[in-house]
This record gives structure tokens, C-alpha cells and sequence, in this order.
């Protein structure tokens, strides 16, 4: 069997490199797992992810709660607020599709943006919650 997180994170990938809206607010798939040297702003990077057992006394699952964070040197935090709402439009109550896994809910939780320590780099970070089941 194959870990529930890391086949949603692939599904919610997948997701993101389809969005349209996401895609012309980028430039491209700037969806990253491991951020490239040198990448080109904006762009979007896995965050933090925590996955907890949310089994019953009958059913097997899981809690996922997992951060999306978009990255961006336009002055001022409009270009991350864009962003972060093409990401909750792209993820909110989605239904995505896992290998070995089912998607019970996906819902995006909050969203903050923040200026960098460097005075030019804004970040934007959406926290979303998911719940997954093995296939039956």
C-alpha cells in the first residue's frame, strides 16, 4: 500500500499544474516540491504537511493538514493574494483522485501573507485540511 499523504500531495500537484487561472498568474508550472536554485518569481512550494491517524473503531483514515506557499518580489502583497486565491479556488472541496486512497474532503483552512525579512520578498501561505480512506 502506498502513503496517503504522498498520494495527495501528487493529486494536489496535479491539480495545481491544471489550473489555468494558477498557470497565467505564474508564468507556467512553478509548482514545487524541492524549489530549483535560482527559480523564477512567483512561484508555489509545498509547505509544512502533518498526517494523523483519524481512524474509527470501524473505518481506517487520515487527517492531513498541509501548507501551500506562493512567492513573490512584486512590490506589495496584491500578486500573493492573487495567488493564494487561485490556489483556494483550485483546492477547496475538490474531488481528487488517489492511488489506493479515497479523498473523503479537502477544504482550505486559512490563508496569510507576509512580508520577508529581506523587505522584498512577500509570501503567501494557504493551510488546507483533508481527510483520506483507503480504497476499498
Amino acid at each position: 500500500m502506498s502513503s496517503p499523504a504522498w498520494e495527495l500531495q501528487k493529486a494536489v500537484y496535479g491539480a495545481l499544474v491544471a489550473d489555468a487561472a494558477l498557470g497565467a498568474l505564474l508564468g507556467g508550472e512553478r509548482i514545487y516540491d524541492d524549489v530549483p536554485r535560482g527559480a523564477v518569481f512567483p512561484y508555489v512550494s509545498f509547505g509544512p504537511s502533518t498526517t494523523r491517524d483519524w481512524s474509527t473503531g470501524t473505518e481506517t483514515g487520515a487527517e492531513h493538514l498541509f501548507t501551500l506557499r506562493c512567492w513573490s518580489k512584486a512590490g506589495g502583497e496584491k500578486e500573493v493574494h492573487l495567488v493564494l486565491e487561485a490556489i483556494r479556488a483550485a483546492l477547496h472541496e475538490a474531488s481528487l483522485v488517489l492511488t489506493d486512497h479515497r479523498l473523503v474532503s479537502l477544504r482550505h483552512e486559512a490563508s496569510d501573507a507576509l512580508r520577508g525579512a529581506d523587505g522584498e520578498t512577500y509570501q503567501g501561505v494557504a493551510r488546507f485540511r483533508a481527510v483520506t480512506e483507503p480504497q476499498t
